[in-house]
């Protein structure tokens, strides 16, 4: 586990939850940022320093409705792909965080090879 030193309370859940889920794994990319994958595959990046956000695989459907509300917009770099980003960790309520953080672990697993499918 990579040792995060940070005064937000509200990281850690997040993260204690991304890496509860089935072959998840943690690593910080791009020098600061906290990501969470499934066999190598992202789905789901925040910051480890101030501004605190979020960001996460949605589908077409649901980024559309989700960048509607305040405080969402597409995700720099990864919007063509579906991702979004919450300004805030507070953006959302945790359930719905944690919902919208399993849909997005749902759907790049959706994606991997059959073999790798067959491990979970």
């Amino acid at each position: 586990m990579i040792t995060i030193k940070t005064d937000n309370p509200l990281l850690e859940p997040i993260r204690n939850f991304c890496l509860s889920l089935p072959f998840v794994t943690e690593d910080i990319k791009w020098e600061h940022d906290l990501v969470f994958s499934v066999h190598n595959k992202m789905f789901c990046v925040m910051p480890t320093a101030e501004p605190f956000t979020i960001c996460f695989k949605c589908n077409p459907e649901d980024a559309e409705l989700l960048c509607q509300k305040k405080g969402i917009i597409p995700a720099p770099y990864l919007a063509r792909y579906d991702w979004v980003l919450c300004e805030s960790l507070r953006t959302l309520s945790q359930k719905e965080l944690q919902k919208r953080i399993l849909n997005s672990y749902q759907l790049v697993w959706d994606k991997l090879p059959a073999k790798l499918r067959k491990t979970k």
